[in-house]
C-alpha cells in the first residue's frame, strides 16, 4: 500500500545554530550560514548563558561573561556577514538551562545546528550532554557538525557537493525525515541516497537450502515497500535523483558506509514523552558518534 505523505515540512525561513566559543561551534556556525543561504532564509546565532562549563577564557564576574558573550556574537557575525555578504544574520543571548534554552530557541527555526567536538577519523566525535540533551527536549530537526581538524571549520573537502544520505526504518513512521531530506537533496540538486540496512532472521543460518528462497522473497519485499515509500515523494520532489538502497547488514553500519562522501546524513529518532529511558534510538546515536559528515537528527512520533 503506498503511503501518502503528509503536509510538507512547514518552512520557518529561519536556521538557528548555537555558539559558545568552541572550534565545534563555530564550525557548526559556518555550516549553518551555508545552510541559510541554500534555503534563502535567515541566521540566528544563540550564545546560552549558562553553556560553558570550561570557558575558553578565564570569567570571573558575570559583567565579564557578558561582555565575551556579546564580542564571540559580534565577532562570529562580522565573519559571516563578510562571507555571506546577503545573509541575513541575527545574534541573541539565552538564559535557563542549555538544551532547554537551545530548545525554544529554535522552535521558530528550520532546524538547529549544534558543534560536535571531534576525535579523529576512527573514534568519531562524541556528542557532549548539551547536544545530546538538547536533541531530546526539541521537535525541530538538530544538525550535528565536527570541526575540521580544529580549525572551526566545517568537515566539508569533497562533500560539499555529495549525496544526501538517509538512513530509513521501514516499520517505523518517515513523513518528517523523508520530508527533511528531500528539501535537503532539492536545496542542494544532488542525489537522495536512502538506505534501509536489514538482517535475515537467524533461523535461516540453520536451513542453508530454505535460505536462498526465502532471503530472496524477503529481499523483494523490503525493496518493495521502500519503492512504495518513495513514490510519493519522488512525484512531489520531480527533480531530486533518488537511489534507495536495502543491503543486508547491520543498519548503522550500512548507513556510514554509503555517507562516506555524503553532504548530510539524516536520521531519525522516536519522540519519547517519558522521562525514563533514551530519548536517541541506538542507529541515531551510533551516527551521531562515527559519521564524519554533519549529521541530522529528525524526530518522528
Amino acid at each position: 500500500m503506498t503511503r501518502t505523505p503528509n503536509e510538507m515540512h512547514t518552512m520557518k525561513n529561519q536556521v538557528t545554530v548555537g555558539l559558545d566559543g568552541t572550534p565545534e561551534s563555530t564550525a557548526a556556525a559556518h555550516w549553518a550560514a551555508g545552510e541559510a543561504e541554500l534555503r534563502h532564509a535567515r541566521l540566528d546565532l544563540v550564545h546560552a548563558e549558562e553553556w560553558l562549563e570550561h570557558p575558553p577564557l578565564p570569567v570571573t564576574t558575570t559583567e565579564a561573561q557578558r561582555a565575551w558573550a556579546e564580542n564571540l556574537l559580534r565577532d562570529t557575525a562580522d565573519e559571516l556577514r563578510h562571507e555571506h555578504p546577503d545573509l541575513e544574520v541575527s545574534t541573541r543571548r539565552v538564559g535557563g538551562l542549555p538544551s532547554l534554552a537551545l530548545a525554544r530557541a529554535a522552535k521558530d527555526s528550520d532546524l538547529l545546528a549544534i558543534g560536535s567536538r571531534g576525535l579523529g577519523v576512527v573514534a568519531g566525535f562524541i556528542v557532549g550532554s548539551v547536544a545530546s540533551e538538547t536533541i531530546a527536549e526539541t521537535e525541530r530537526p538538530v544538525v550535528l557538525v565536527r570541526s575540521a581538524d580544529g580549525t572551526g571549520k566545517p568537515p566539508d573537502g569533497g562533500r560539499a557537493s555529495g549525496p544526501v544520505v538517509a538512513g530509513l526504518d521501514i516499520r517505523q513512521p518517515c513523513d518528517n525525515l523523508l520530508a527533511f531530506a528531500f528539501e535537503e537533496a532539492a536545496h542542494r540538486d544532488t542525489t537522495l541516497i536512502v538506505v534501509h540496512g536489514w538482517t535475515p532472521p537467524p533461523i535461516l543460518s540453520y536451513s542453508p537450502a530454505l535460505n536462498p528462497g526465502i532471503q530472496s522473497e524477503m529481499a523483494h519485499a523490503i525493496t518493495t515497500t521502500l519503492d512504495e515509500m518513495l513514490s510519493p515523494w519522488r512525484d512531489r520532489f520531480t527533480d531530486v535523483h533518488v537511489e534507495p538502497r536495502a543491503p543486508i547488514g547491520q543498519a548503522a553500519a550500512q548507513i556510514l558506509h554509503a555517507a562516506t562522501d555524503a553532504a548530510l546524513v539524516v536520521v531519525g529518532r522516536r519522540i519519547r514523552r517519558s522521562d525514563f529511558g533514551g530519548h536517541i534510538g541506538p542507529i541515531a546515536h551510533a551516527l551521531m558518534h562515527h559519521s564524519i559528515s554533519p549529521v541530522a537528527v529528525v524526530a518522528h512520533d
